[in-house]
């Protein structure tokens, strides 16, 4: 039988500007409360550091700021089923658990797993096309139509995954308003609970909002004309950029310019240049590296989503 402990209370309601604050616990707490403060502490500082004028360093990326992110939510997550083993917050969560909010509360379980591992479907598809393009600049000229066909199936699949997204975030938060809504006049071992239950929601639209930035950057457009590769960049007049424009760019930017360029330069010739590819190649690396390390935070998380919703279902189900 696991050992009764006595959960600390978590801190009130938050805001949606998460205030960077201790949440007040006594000092002879379950050692998975105070590890879930730490946490939650970690991840409300990164999004002040987000949010913020100055909010990444030169050293740093957006793609960096997103993996951190998923780390410290998937850290979260684990220190959430931790305090699911505790013999009180069972006993709690049994107790109620013919009510609406319970209800809910395991059906949230399984929305964060859809939301989680559709995203990290479209992620990897889009590596994929991010390597089979690579692979296409290696064997192809870039006049040769088959080319042509490759780069407009990876602007589909990035078109279709921002919508995705968008579409993800939009769950993540009903679900939101769905935690804004459950009781917090319970028992003292649930709702310190559901409190971080709440906290954890806010945060996990938030981390999901910044995936959705990344992505949601301007897309190339392809028309069907032989080479006559034009992307949004080109009417915007930015395809050609100065060194401190480039710096401001994120991984997928990058790509966008760097491909159109060479399109639009070589579409009268048969051949690209070798040092174009070259450059576009190294654009293309960091960009396939950058998506291979969100998947793989996408991956931990929703290992740990699993084992959290298996968790309700076995307390529920006694």
């Amino acid at each position: 039988m696991m050992k009764r402990a006595t959960m600390a209370s978590f801190s009130p309601k938050p805001s949606k500007l998460y205030n960077v604050g201790s949440i007040s616990m006594p000092v002879r707490s379950h050692p998975s409360t105070s590890k879930t403060e730490e946490e939650l502490n970690k991840l409300k500082a990164w999004e002040a550091q987000l949010t913020s004028s100055s909010s990444l360093s030169p050293v740093s990326s957006e793609v960096d700021s997103i993996c951190k992110g998923l780390g410290g939510l998937k850290e979260l997550y684990v220190c959430i089923e931790e305090l699911l083993h505790l013999s009180l917050a069972q006993q709690a969560l049994a107790l109620h658990q013919n009510e609406k909010w319970v209800e809910e509360l395991l059906d949230s379980s399984v929305k964060y797993l859809d939301v989680c591992g559709n995203t990290k479907d479209s992620i990897g598809t889009m590596k994929e096309s991010v390597r089979g393009l690579q692979s296409a600049l290696r064997r192809r000229k870039v006049g040769d139509s088959s080319f042509e066909d490759i780069v407009s199936s990876y602007v589909c699949i990035r078109k279709k995954m921002n919508e995705e997204i968008v579409r993800f975030v939009a769950s993540l938060k009903q679900m939101d308003q769905k935690y804004e809504a459950f009781p917090l006049d319970l028992n003292n071992h649930l709702a310190p609970m559901v409190r971080v239950f709440r906290e954890a929601s806010l945060i996990t639209s938030s981390i999901f909002q910044s995936l959705s930035s990344f992505l949601s950057t301007p897309i190339l457009k392809p028309r069907p004309s032989r080479w006559s590769l034009v992307s949004i960049l080109l009417h915007k007049g930015v395809l050609v950029c100065d060194n401190n424009q480039r710096k401001s760019m994120n991984e997928l930017e990058k790509v966008d310019i760097s491909v159109s360029n060479m399109v639009v330069h070589n579409s009268g010739e048969d051949f690209v240049d070798a040092q174009k590819v070259q450059f576009v190649q190294r654009k293309l690396e960091v960009l396939d590296s950058s998506i291979e390390g969100i998947e793989n935070g996408l991956e931990g998380l929703f290992k740990v989503l699993i084992h959290i919703r298996v968790s309700l279902l076995n307390i529920l189900s006694c």
